[in-house]
């Protein structure tokens, strides 16, 4: 299950990673991310070259201000500190792997 990060850890962990970052930007009030949680769960133990992370935008609003985060869930992909790829909504577990492709 994806570890989930602060801001003040986010620039180590997501922008200092020598591996491609998931970061999913979600609430815990937020119904569409609840159920992206265990979408998410299944790529990640198929992904293990990939670092999943989650972000509680309530607790870190200048992360998701800094990123463009208007709709959650957002999960952006960062890769050597930039990111690089970014999807709002829900997605299905094909998605998801299109996304990370």
């Amino acid at each position: 299950m994806a570890e989930q990060i602060t801001p003040s850890d986010f620039e180590e962990l997501a922008l200092r990673s020598d591996v491609p970052v998931l970061v999913d930007f979600f609430a815990t009030w937020c119904g569409p991310c609840r159920m992206m949680a265990p979408i998410l769960e299944a790529a990640e133990s198929g992904h293990p070259e990939v670092k999943f992370y989650k972000l509680d935008v309530d607790q870190a609003p200048e992360v998701a201000v800094k990123y463009g985060v208007m709709s959650i869930p957002t999960l952006i992909l960062f890769k050597n500190g930039e990111a690089v790829k970014t999807s709002v909504g829900l997605l299905s577990g094909d998605e998801l792997e299109a996304f990370l492709a």
